[in-house]
């Protein structure tokens, strides 16, 4: 029933730099290749700490998709869309806060140490606080599977996945669910029934998580069962009951610290970013007047590249030969600042040049964007309004 899918989002912030492209958007961009994606706008998200100024979201949203697609995101292999362009996020986010304990929320990591981050606002609302739920909503609405995050983010997704477990529990039920379980384990055929309720034993006693895995892999090649029956062998697999909302996966990716110009991590508030798409000119600039080893005051003077930004970014552009070349050069000073940052003001323009070219077909056209994005929204709610059907029917809130 429930098929493989990738879910990600970003709040929309305005322009992306080159940090976003090497920690999100190259990752999304492998990821459409292999799995259906839907990727949006958390525009929603954006409010729970700007509230007080919503006005600047709706170009930021614009701004972001355009570097989206000029990164190489494909709208005919993902699906693009913004978030309160669905309104089903919201009617899910409402009806899971009638069953997430406040305490869940409170002990959610990033709660308290956003509060101290953004110690200068006031954060102290129902929205800040719910956030986390509302990420949930976002999964669950779609059933996604995957779920592109950091480390860091693994908490927000384990939050989820108990979201899920506990909905599943409370709403998931059904008169006589176990018999007709066994009814539907019977449907398997003999070889198939056996090793099903091998991989649940091994789950539910042994806590194997590998067999669950199995037992998913074989329900979802076994072709000749009901919707129903399907969610219920899900559910009996998982010692709870009717499947309604899909437990996530975190799809751990690879840690990406874009260095920005002052070697310090690339971000808008320190003022060291690189934009994608930004102009030749102003991007040669840019790394032709970083800092180097404060050491290396004359050309004559060796340096140690390792204590250089711009060796850090030699690291993510340069291969082994012009890093090896930097090294020696740097070390005997046989090769001055300007020389070293040239390899990487060349790798940059060259990853920049096909962005602009991409880009300036939606700048010279904005009404493709608007289109893009209205496919996107249509296909997206067509998927949440399949969730919210069934959740509204577990709640009994179908009225049929």
């Amino acid at each position: 029933m429930y098929q493989e899918r990738v879910l990600s989002g970003m709040r929309p912030t305005g322009r992306l730099h080159l940090g976003h492209y090497h920690g999100v958007l190259k990752n999304w961009v492998e990821l459409q290749a292999e799995f259906p994606c839907l990727f949006f706008v958390a525009d929603w998200h954006a409010l729970t700490t700007d509230y007080d100024e919503p006005g600047k979201i709706e170009d930021a949203a614009w701004e972001m998709i355009v570097d989206w697609l000029a990164a190489g995101v494909d709208p005919s292999q993902a699906t693009l869309f913004i978030q309160s362009r669905v309104p089903e996020h919201a009617e899910l986010f409402l009806l899971l806060s009638m069953m997430a304990p406040l305490g869940w929320l409170e002990r959610v990591p990033t709660y308290k140490d956003q509060q101290e981050k953004l110690s200068h606002k006031d954060l102290s609302t129902f929205g800040f606080l719910g956030y986390p739920l509302l990420q949930a909503a976002d999964i669950l609405i779609y059933r996604a599977d995957r779920v592109p995050v950091g480390e860091d983010q693994v908490p927000h997704i384990e939050f989820t996945r108990e979201v899920a477990r506990r909905f599943n529990h409370l709403y998931g039920r059904e008169p006589g669910f176990e018999d007709k379980a066994r009814e539907a384990v019977r449907k398997l055929g003999a070889k198939r029934a056996r090793l099903y309720e091998e991989l649940r034993t091994r789950f539910q006693q042994e806590g194997d998580h590998e067999a669950l895995e199995q037992g998913h892999a074989l329900l979802n090649d076994t072709q000749n069962l009901s919707m129903g029956d399907r969610e219920r062998l899900f559910g009996f697999l998982e010692g709870s009951s009717k499947m309604i909302l899909v437990e996530p996966d975190s799809l751990l990716t690879e840690a990406s610290r874009m260095p920005g110009l002052d070697g310090q991590k690339m971000s808008k508030s320190y003022g060291n970013t690189i934009s994608l798409r930004e102009d030749a000119e102003s991007i040669t600039k840019k790394i032709r007047t970083m800092q180097t080893d404060p050491q290396r005051v004359r050309r004559t003077d060796p340096g140690d590249p390792e204590k250089c930004p711009v060796w850090q970014l030699h690291a993510i552009y340069s291969d082994d030969s012009i890093k090896d070349w930097v090294q020696k050069g740097c070390r005997s000073a046989g090769i001055g600042c300007i020389e070293c940052k040239q390899p990487v003001i060349d790798a940059v323009l060259a990853e920049q040049e096909p962005m602009r070219e991409r880009a300036q077909i939606y700048l010279d056209d904005p009404s493709l964007v608007r289109n893009i994005v209205a496919d996107g929204c249509e296909r997206a709610r067509k998927l949440a309004q399949e969730t919210m059907r069934d959740v509204r029917e577990a709640m009994g809130l179908d009225y049929s």
